[in-house]
């Protein structure tokens, strides 16, 4: 890197990309202070540099070349901003192996080619910083990478789907469906065409996998956990939670150490309304840590948007121009977990929404399933209806996944019960 200067080269000019075009447009004086030289946005390329993004720009640095940013001599430091796994993969790890350092915020890249991304970055010598793939605005990779490096964490349970979150603080203030609540979302502009991604907590589960890979020294590819989404959970499941149990229901990301091995997790739960994430509403995210010494710490803020993401990718920059040789552990070195937990063997309280007939005998029917599974029930609740139908709402105490979902697959068989019964995880 220069001594003189700093050269920044952008690529992808879309939401994120206008809004760090507008951070330099406002604060590069304040930057180039604080860095104590020139900090530069040297070049921008995008295969569309003509769509009005909002923001004043420097035409003489938009190109549609990516190698005028990759190959130019002149750029320390390449910001990725393209999203997706292809072309991004290939212009990170050349931007690397030409010697530049590299800022992303593509969750997705990270979590799928985690291991030869950091390889490369290594042999080349070059810092590879991706604080905005998480929590977006939020300072949490480095936080728990640096400033929390003295404890061992013992879990770490996260909202990290702003598109979901909102959908859930909707259905539960103003007893909502998830389809309209969704489509507003759309409207809004906080959930996309296709919100499948979110919805669904892949999202979640990339950030989950960098947390996990920082915090506990293990890389989890997707397909080795649980991820479930928030389709299926009713506006009934949420009221009755919310005035009957006291609980809030979230999307969380679940990495805990037991004595089994890691659990790690994505799906609706109900988490208590007293606990610090239960207070997390709308679009906001936060990220709740458990350390050995430091206890719980929670990160709060937004946790998407333009600006916040913008603001962790020019922070990264920064971070590289003020300690450009520091080494990066990404996480404890050797990994400290002795294996990763089946789900099968995940131990959890359960709410159980069974809708049935209004007939003698199902009930007791259904409590003898779950005594066969070795389940046992701290409260049962009926709410009838002029259909002839019940809904039977029953809360376990502690049990073994693998037996809650041979029960429920036994009450679905039951010809009174007319639909598939829901299931919604409690965290205490």
């Amino acid at each position: 890197m220069s001594k003189n200067e700093v050269n920044i080269g952008l690529i992808g000019f879309g939401t994120i990309g206008a809004g760090v075009v507008e951070i330099f447009n406002k604060n590069q004086e304040i930057l180039s202070k604080k860095c104590g030289k020139p900090v530069n946005l040297k070049k921008v390329a995008d295969l569309d540099i003509e769509s009005d993004r909002g923001v004043k720009i420097d035409q003489s640095i938009l190109t549609t070349d990516v190698n005028d940013v990759l190959e130019n001599d002149d750029i320390d430091i390449v910001i990725e901003l393209v999203g997706g796994y292809e072309p991004a993969k290939t212009f990170v790890l050349k931007a690397m192996e030409n010697g530049k350092h590299v800022v992303s915020a593509n969750k997705a890249l990270i979590a799928k080619h985690w291991k030869e991304l950091i390889d490369v970055a290594d042999k080349n010598n070059v810092r590879f910083s991706f604080e905005a793939s998480v929590g977006g605005g939020i300072p949490v990779l480095q936080p728990l990478n640096e400033c929390l490096s003295a404890n061992r964490f013992e879990g770490i349970y996260g909202i990290m789907n702003g598109t979901a979150n909102y959908i859930l603080t909707k259905m539960s203030e103003e007893g909502s469906k998830f389809e309209d609540v969704l489509k507003e979302a759309q409207k809004m502009g906080y959930a996309e065409a296709d919100p499948t991604f979110d919805i669904e907590g892949h999202d979640t589960a990339q950030k989950l996998i960098v947390l996990t890979k920082l915090g506990f020294g293990e890389y989890v590819p997707q397909e080795k956990f649980h991820v479930e989404g928030i389709t299926k959970i009713t506006p009934e499941d949420i009221e009755f939670a919310k005035n009957e149990l006291k609980y809030s229901a979230k999307l969380l990301g679940i990495a805990k150490k037991t004595e089994e091995g890691l659990e790690i997790r994505v799906h609706p739960t109900f988490i208590p309304q007293d606990h610090l994430l239960a207070s997390v509403n709308d679009v906001f995210n936060a990220i709740y840590l458990i350390g050995d010494f430091v206890g719980p710490v929670m990160l709060y803020g937004q946790g998407a948007g333009r600006m916040a993401t913008a603001s962790a990718v020019v922070g990264d920059c920064l971070d590289i121009v003020f300690n450009e040789n520091k080494r990066i552990s990404y996480g404890p070195v050797d990994s400290q977990v002795k294996s990763i937990k089946r789900m099968g063997d995940v131990v959890s309280k359960y709410y159980l929404s069974i809708n049935t007939l209004d007939e003698p005998g199902v009930l007791e029917t259904i409590t003898g399933i779950l005594n066969k599974n070795e389940i046992s029930v701290e409260s049962i609740n009926q709410k009838t209806s002029e259909s002839n139908e019940v809904k039977i709402i029953i809360v376990t105490h502690e049990a073994n996944e693998e037996n809650i979902q041979k029960a429920i697959e036994k009450i679905d068989e039951l010809q009174e019960v007319k639909e598939k019964s829901n299931l919604i995880r409690i965290l205490e």
